[in-house]
């Protein structure tokens, strides 16, 4: 079950990541009025890329803080998955291709699995 919790984590973090170059394509600072433009936005997620990372140590050391982390990552991708839909609904054009559509689909039912997995553990 470890190695699982430890394999989704990763798939998911890098789903993420995926994710975010998308955001980047489609300008997501606009979408959310993050000051700063590119730049700003290449700044918040420094610190977001750094925790990703660092999980899989947590992660695969099995400590209280992984499991947090862990969580952490997939309520994020239901976040973003959710976001984004909500973005999608309401008339915004952004996030509609194939592609970006199948990282969101990819990232929620990764991210369910991955709570699932992790709460019972």
């Amino acid at each position: 079950m470890a190695f699982l919790q430890l394999l989704l984590y990763v798939l998911n973090s890098t789903l993420l990541i995926v994710h975010e170059i998308d955001s980047a394509y489609w300008k997501e600072w606009e979408l959310f009025n993050i000051p700063g433009g590119i730049s700003g936005f290449l700044l918040l997620h420094v610190p977001l890329v750094m925790l990703l990372l660092y999980g899989v140590v947590e992660v695969n050391l099995g400590t209280r803080l992984g499991y947090a982390i862990n969580i952490f990552v997939a309520l994020a991708g239901v976040f973003a998955f959710s976001i984004h839909s909500y973005f999608i609904r309401a008339g915004n054009n952004q996030f509609k291709t194939m592609t970006s559509q199948a990282l969101l689909y990819s990232i929620l039912v990764i991210s369910i699995l991955q709570l699932i997995l992790t709460m019972k553990a």
